[in-house]
């Protein structure tokens, strides 16, 4: 039988060979890394908020459906919530708790009403109204950018974000806000979890369903 060795630059050549393919496929592989965005496990990437924000911010006609819970040194109750926003009205219906049973806040162009089983009252803002009448209260007027994951346009704030680039903390008028989860909206990213700290007032807010 005829046995044909390799000569020794034959070997040589094979080598090499399978070094530069060793190399091309280290690069390519290398290459595909770099190019894939980090994500968590929830499914968020890097950049997806940056590309979604002038979508986020041209979202000012929705219905979210959650729970509010409310700490102080005094009480800790919850209630919860189904707010209606448009671009010049909302309605928030408040039930449980804190919200007396059933408590209806609404706001049309400067006007503000509060509708409780005791009857219908007005005040110059929301925030007066529901601390007139609940003696507690919500930051409404900026909770519509809050809880979008925006900052209000109304007053300077410090916003810090995490390693995808989404909102993680959020400092305007006193309140500190804390995102703490999210989820996928209509191809979206919003704020399914937050936490708004003022002074004592802790609110914690649920999100359990958005809806445009």
């Amino acid at each position: 039988m005829l046995t044909i060795r390799p000569t020794a630059k034959q070997l040589t050549g094979t080598a090499s060979t399978a070094r530069l393919w060793l190399a091309a496929m280290a690069l390519l592989l290398l290459a595909g890394c770099a190019s894939q965005a980090p994500i968590d496990d929830g499914g968020r990437q890097a950049g997806q908020w940056e590309r979604q924000q002038t979508e986020v911010e041209a979202f000012d006609t929705w219905t979210m459906i959650g729970k509010a819970g409310l700490r102080t040194p005094q009480e800790n109750q919850s209630a919860n919530l189904d707010w209606n926003q448009h671009p010049h009205y909302f309605r928030m219906l408040i039930s449980g708790p804190f919200g007396g049973g059933r408590s209806v806040l609404e706001g049309r162009e400067g006007r503000f009403s509060l509708t409780t089983g005791e009857g219908r009252f007005e005040a110059e803002t929301p925030e007066a109204l529901m601390d007139e009448q609940l003696g507690w209260s919500l930051p409404v007027s900026a909770m519509p950018d809050w809880v979008r994951g925006l900052p209000g346009d109304h007053a300077s704030y410090q916003m810090e974000t995490d390693e995808l680039g989404f909102p993680r903390n959020l400092q305007q008028d006193g309140w500190e806000i804390d995102y703490r989860d999210w989820e996928e909206v209509e191809g979206m990213w919003l704020p399914r979890r937050l936490i708004m700290n003022y002074d004592d007032v802790r609110i914690t807010l649920v999100v359990n369903q958005w809806r445009s």
